[in-house]
């Protein structure tokens, strides 16, 4: 085997090594993103549940809520489980 074909050899492995760091790089930008956006689901759907209890609802506040577990529900489809454990408090 001569010089060029192991630098050929090398620049393949190279190559496959870069795509697979990218590729796992990406998977973590995107389950981040998709738990930010359960996050935010989540947050109105509180947010919206809250005002129904406390009496600040307002007339569309069942259907927003509804509508927010509707959305919360096709995420879990979309990105599998959401987890609901509490945050931890802050300090």
């Amino acid at each position: 085997m001569g010089l060029l074909d192991k630098a050929k050899e090398q620049m393949a492995v190279a190559t496959t090594v870069a795509k697979d760091a990218a590729q796992k790089g990406q998977a973590k930008i995107d389950a981040a993103q998709a738990k930010r956006a359960a996050d935010v689901l989540l947050r109105d759907l509180g947010a919206a549940v809250y005002a129904q209890q406390s009496g600040h609802d307002t007339s569309d506040t069942p259907a927003q809520i509804e509508k927010l577990t509707a959305a919360l529900r096709d995420h879990e489809a979309a990105h599998g489980q959401i987890d609901l454990s509490p945050a931890a408090p802050s300090t």
